[in-house]
């Protein structure tokens, strides 16, 4: 018998007789080793851990910027989208954040129970949200749907997001974020490193395929 086939009859014990061979497979096997690290040698907002961010941010080719204040964050805002026709907003963004974007530009606003369709996300030229947190170690930024973040599809289907990471979100590690994730773990999350790209075809790198083709983060704080 092949290796294959051992694992399709497991599987097929187990469906028929509605797991009661499940157990027999897993207690056979070795116990799984739980010795890896839960913390970084940096702590959560600590100048070291948002400077490895920041490193892993910009070879990712997102565009970092640093508020120390909410002013400075509106400010900010306001200078990264002077050029846009409309950015859409979730529903807790802070009213602030917003505060110095120009005349021309219109404020979309998307909640769970008010959704902009997909076909008129696609006319919104950028998407501005929160996070929950960040990982340093790997650069990566983690949405997970609360209200100044909103629904995955608005930071999905524009092809600009400026996303704002408060500085004391910044964990050094992936098991400190797991575990803060892990009080809420029914929110629907996402996970952004750097701008959408994929290298697939020919090895060619296509930044938008599977996002926003540019990515602006803002640390504030």
């Amino acid at each position: 018998m092949s290796a294959r086939d051992d694992i399709l009859a497991r599987v097929r014990a187990a469906v028929i007789n509605d797991g009661a061979h499940l157990g027999d497979a897993v207690a056979e096997q070795a116990p799984v080793s739980r010795g890896y690290r839960t913390t970084g040698e940096h702590s959560p907002g600590s100048a070291e851990a948002i400077e490895i961010l920041v490193d892993r941010l910009v070879d990712y080719r997102a565009i970092v910027h640093r508020a120390a204040t909410t002013a400075d964050l509106a400010r900010t805002v306001g200078e990264l989208l002077s050029d846009a026709r409309s950015v859409v907003v979730p529903p807790a963004l802070p009213a602030a954040w917003t505060s110095a974007l120009t005349a021309g530009t219109a404020v979309v606003h998307d909640s769970r129970d008010d959704r902009r369709t997909a076909a008129e996300l696609d006319q919104v030229d950028a998407v501005l949200t929160a996070s929950r947190l960040a990982v340093a170690d790997t650069g990566t930024i983690v949405l997970d749907g609360a209200d100044d973040q909103g629904r995955r599809a608005i930071t999905l289907v524009p092809d600009l997001h400026v996303c704002v990471v408060r500085t004391e979100h910044v964990v050094h590690t992936l098991p400190e974020a797991v575990t803060i994730l892990a009080a809420h773990p029914t929110r629907p999350q996402t996970w952004i490193s750097g701008p959408s790209a994929t290298s697939d075809i020919e090895l060619s790198r296509v930044e938008g395929v599977h996002g926003p083709r540019t990515l602006h983060v803002i640390l504030l704080g």
